[in-house]
């Protein structure tokens, strides 16, 4: 632990700090103090030390951010550029590189110091990654043994994985790890990727494993014939070994687990080639049993750990059959980060090299809803059975036609976690079509959807609304009616309770039929706009919102074969078929004795 003398000097320096503001000995001086706190010794205490050179970076960062308006990132982009030099600058590095060995995303960070910053992986993709970094940080320190990552091709899951690799190597050089991927070709980039970060002056690899440096080289075997890299002691294993599911396995690979301070990892990236072989049950099948069989056998002990990334294709992809299986097991955690967020805008849009919110919504219009939504979305589901396929509905371009019509609506309510209300709203017209120009669609608590449901009934011109009854209908109804009356607006709020003798799924496929000939959907552009406005003619012209496009979305992948992880979308139109149609209750015919017959 950490001496009360060297906490003292610390509080001094601190002290001074705050009375007298920022002096670069005095962080000079933390840097040293942190130093020795993470330095195994008699002044050994990690979290201690990690808490110096968390203040050390604060500091520096507030004091940038008061003289320049910018991070500490800002000025190193402008030092670059202008070719200037800040101590600052450099005592933050030196902060960072002592946090190497503890915290991933300081490795992260000094890894590529000596780059440019528009060359650099991490800095500019920081903001939809981090929280990856975090995942992997837990992985590592052994709160969790196994880790699914799901995201869409190019945004970087596979390089932030492989420099979690090279940080893990060093830290652990003589424990025995493994990488797995669809072929050998796969696993040769791997095996590339990990030499270029570990044995080129580019990154500071070196700098950070000093302690491993022999000969100018941190490797002390490597084989490019069997893609193997060791960094520890002469062992019948490598530090890492990188192979393609078609390659051997057996009495080659071993990832160790007998202790959690030299657990080894089995990462397994993209094990699904491409689309052919996603939509193929029999060789989903086989790679599923070959991961099993050929890469989960390798590993051994309690303490061996997994982390197995992709992007999800289809609801039999291992990673899928994975998280199904252990999805409420606390030692797994499946993180899925989708192309575009609740908002319909990018989680991607890096600062450099990313993918803008035009670019996906014109790619979700190109594509067939199963792709788009497994493919970017990261939200299988099996093509078969699909009740909605969104190419057989029916679409109108937002301007409704004359004629005498009423407004209908009908709410699926629901209490958060998970569930979203859903409010489909729609004109009957007297041929039976029924235009669905606006919906509400909000995962929120009540406190959050009883307004905007109000405020649906009033802005639409809604008289009569229809709640179901189950699940606290009646009460949520009760909610929306009182808020109604207080703004002294008129409205017949019923609710029904759904029949019992037919199952949901019943319901929803005996009125499916109708909903396809009947129900018109707002079609889209790409553009995700306010529910409605006017043309330049003065027509009144609805949009898609944001909530209609996750219902959208939901409706198109709601199967009539397997799991619904999600089926308030199409729930709440049946509930509108039925209450267009007047049924409420499932009519029973009972034979009986007529009276008059002996």
């Amino acid at each position: 632990m950490a001496s009360e003398e060297l906490k003292r000097t610390v509080a001094q320096y601190q002290e001074y700090v705050r009375r007298k503001g920022v002096d670069e000995q005095v962080l000079s001086a933390l840097c040293q103090a942190g130093q020795l706190a993470l330095t195994p010794g008699e002044e050994y205490d990690k979290e201690y030390g990690l808490a110096i050179t968390k203040y050390i970076k604060e500091t520096i960062n507030k004091l940038v951010v008061k003289v320049s308006g910018g991070d500490i990132w800002e000025l190193e982009k402008y030092a670059q550029k202008e070719d200037k030099h800040y101590e600052l600058i450099n005592l933050y590095y030196q902060a960072l590189l002592l946090e190497t060995r503890y915290l991933f995303e300081s490795f992260m960070f000094y890894m590529e110091r000596n780059r440019m910053y528009e060359k650099r992986f991490y800095q500019p993709r920081r903001k939809t990654l981090g929280i990856l970094v975090q995942d992997l940080q837990d992985l590592y320190e052994g709160k969790i043994r196994f880790l699914g990552i799901s995201l869409p091709a190019r945004t970087g899951k596979s390089t932030l994985c492989i420099f979690y690799m090279a940080w893990r190597m060093g830290l652990r050089p003589n424990a025995h790890n493994a990488m797995g991927g669809h072929s050998g070709l796969l696993a040769k980039g791997f095996y590339s990727e990990l030499l270029n970060l570990i044995d080129t002056e580019e990154y500071t690899y070196k700098e950070i494993f000093p302690e491993l440096v022999v000969d100018d080289s941190v490797i002390q075997r490597k084989s490019a014939d069997e893609f193997t890299i060791n960094l520890g002691e002469a062992d019948r294993f490598a530090t890492m070994t990188c192979r393609g599911i078609d390659g051997t396995w057996t009495g080659a690979i071993d990832v160790s687990g007998g202790s959690q301070e030299n657990a080894g990892l089995l990462y397994i990236d993209d094990l699904v080639r491409d689309r052919e072989h996603s939509l193929s049950p029999i060789r989903m099948e086989t790679t599923y049993q070959e991961y099993l069989n050929k890469m989960v056998d390798r590993m051994s002990g309690d303490y061996a750990q997994q982390l197995m990334v992709g992007t999800l294709w289809s609801v039999i992809d291992p990673l899928m059959k994975t998280e199904q299986k252990y999805g409420g097991n606390p030692d797994y955690r499946f993180r899925k980060i989708p192309a575009l967020d609740e908002n319909d805008e990018s989680n991607f849009n890096y600062e450099i090299n990313g993918f803008s919110t035009k670019y996906y919504r014109e790619m979700r219009d190109r594509l067939d809803s199963a792709e788009w939504c497994a493919k970017y979305q990261q939200e299988p589901f099996v093509r078969e059975g699909l009740v909605f396929p969104l190419d057989e509905l029916r679409y109108f371009n937002g301007i409704m036609p004359e004629g005498d019509y009423r407004i209908v609506a009908v709410v699926d309510v629901a209490w958060g976690g998970g569930d979203s209300l859903s409010m489909p709203i729609g004109r009957e017209y007297d041929n039976g079509d029924i235009y669905i120009f606006d919906w509400l669609f909000d995962r929120g608590a009540k406190e959050v959807t009883v307004p905007k449901v109000v405020g649906k009934i009033i802005e639409n011109d809604i008289r009569q609304c229809r709640f179901e009854g189950n699940v606290g209908g009646a009460m949520y109804s009760t909610y929306v009616d009182e808020e109604l009356q207080k703004h002294d607006y008129k409205c017949n709020c019923t609710e029904k309770k759904a029949p019992n003798r037919m199952s949901k799924m019943e319901k929803i496929m005996a009125y499916s039929g109708d909903i396809k000939r009947n129900f018109i959907f707002l079609n889209t552009d790409g553009q995700i706009n306010k529910a409605k406005k006017e043309d330049k003619q003065g027509i009144e012209r609805y949009e898609r919102s944001r909530d209609y496009q996750m219902a959208m979305d939901e409706l198109g992948m709601f199967v009539s074969v397997g799991r619904n992880p999600h089926d308030d979308s199409a729930d709440s139109l049946t509930q509108l078929a039925m209450f267009i149609e007047g049924a409420v209750t499932t009519p029973v015919v009972k034979a009986i004795k007529n009276p008059f017959r002996r």
